[in-house]
């Protein structure tokens, strides 16, 4: 964990200030980096604190909660880092409490170049160096599970996405992707590992951001496939070439297909990865997009339905129109 310069004021005061509605029209400056299904990304404050990435999640509903999740966050980056060999950027966790009560966690990370984040850089590299890049994505994702097959006691889980990578040293003024570029892993928030067979993050978290009146039909046909995906190489993969149909470039799906499962055979044939279609990812898009439609579109009625109705707090942030 790093010792970053992490302002409580400044948080607490953003938080008074917070219209979960309409964000940017805070008081003090902030600009909306990114958007989860739990959380939202923030820089937060003026030029002096803009080197900072906070990932907001309003989820806990108490202090045993929040702590253990802490642990389990700091956990979860050094395992990747230490032990798995996947490079996380700078990172901290706090949390505040405010006047009403709630409990607010902030997973903090040194703030990177946006162009470098891989869905950015897809737009502005060849087609050729896409391929190469989630190649070199591959490689990563590799250790994680040569790292699994060697551990009994302890399983990692990751979400694979091109979102959730950042080119290390990007250089603004000669972006490219070669062989022996590196990479940083920036979603940690989900701490996704298994000690025994034992999920360690506790699964009911993630049903906190969910509308209200449809908790228990996702907890009985979504939350298992949700927690369990994030373990299979073969899925995670379909995850990640799937989303570049959400990234815009659909034409680059068939190359794709042709390099991951080049990898499959050729650079990890021990573990045996199950061969991906063209049926398969084009099938687990439209599932996951219509699934991701309908979890907003039932979001925002939850959130009339308990700040119009009901008069109560709605710590949620949704996003806009997501183009798919």
């Amino acid at each position: 964990m790093s010792n970053l310069k992490i302002d409580q004021e400044l948080l607490l005061a953003f938080e008074k200030e917070l219209d979960p509605r309409h964000p940017d029209k805070s008081k003090i400056p902030v600009t909306v980096l990114g958007y989860g299904e739990m959380s939202t990304v923030f820089a937060i404050g003026d030029e002096g604190h803009r080197d900072l990435a906070y990932k907001r999640m309003p989820i806990f509903q108490n202090l045993e909660e929040v702590e253990a999740y802490e642990v389990l966050y700091n956990e979860y980056n050094e395992i990747l880092e230490k032990q798995v060999g996947i490079s996380v950027p700078p990172y901290d966790a706090t949390f505040i409490t405010t006047e009403s009560g709630r409990m607010v966690m902030f997973d903090v990370q040194k703030k990177l170049e946006p162009q470098s984040i891989g869905n950015r850089a897809i737009h502005h590299i060849s087609d050729k160096e896409t391929f190469l890049l989630v190649r070199l994505v591959l490689r990563e994702l590799a250790k994680i599970w040569h790292f699994n097959r060697s551990h009994d006691d302890l399983e990692v889980g990751i979400d694979g996405q091109i979102s959730n990578w950042a080119i290390k040293d990007y250089d603004l003024n000669n972006p490219g992707i070669a062989e022996d570029t590196t990479f940083l892993y920036i979603d940690t928030s989900s701490p996704l590992f298994r000690k025994k067979g034992v999920e360690q993050l506790d699964p009911e978290l993630f049903l906190r951001a969910a509308p209200s009146f449809l908790v228990w039909l996702i907890r009985w046909l979504f939350l298992e496939d949700v927690m369990t995906r994030y373990y299979d190489f073969h899925l995670v993969v379909v995850d990640l070439i799937a989303n570049f149909y959400k990234e815009q470039r659909p034409e680059l799906i068939g190359g794709l297909i042709d390099v991951a499962n080049d990898f499959f055979a050729h650079d990890v044939p021990e573990l045996e990865v199950e061969p991906i279609t063209e049926k398969k990812v084009k099938a687990y898009y439209r599932e996951d997009a219509w699934i991701w439609r309908l979890w907003l579109t039932f979001r925002k009625i939850d959130r009339f339905l308990k700040t119009r109705l009901l008069r109560k707090e709605y710590p949620f942030i949704l996003p806009g129109k997501i183009k798919r």
